[in-house]
């Protein structure tokens, strides 16, 4: 039987996930580091939306790295993320 199900990069699994968490889905960005060793994954958020991708107690953000952890074996290549806060610059007015 045929696989009808498109594939999407590790990339666009990552931003999909992402977005259908958090509220501003239009601010979230991600930003990829390769190396010979592996591929380092910002994904970066408003800071009204970093709870939401980290979840209770880390639990999301845990089940996230699970599923790259998952990827990085099928396809041999390790996968890590790392979850950054973008800066609101009208906060940082008001400070």
């Amino acid at each position: 039987m045929p696989n009808n199900i498109p594939e999407l990069s590790v990339a666009e699994l990552l931003m999909a996930i992402a977005r259908s968490l958090v509220d501003l889905p239009e601010d979230v960005s991600l930003n990829q580091v390769s190396s010979e060793t592996g591929t380092l994954l910002r994904l970066k958020v408003h800071s009204t939306d970093v709870g939401k991708v980290i979840g209770k107690q880390g639990r999301t953000a845990r089940s996230i790295r699970t599923l790259l952890g998952a990827i990085s074996v099928k396809y041999n290549h390790r996968y890590s993320l790392e979850i950054v806060e973008d800066v609101d610059s009208s906060a940082m007015d008001r400070n």
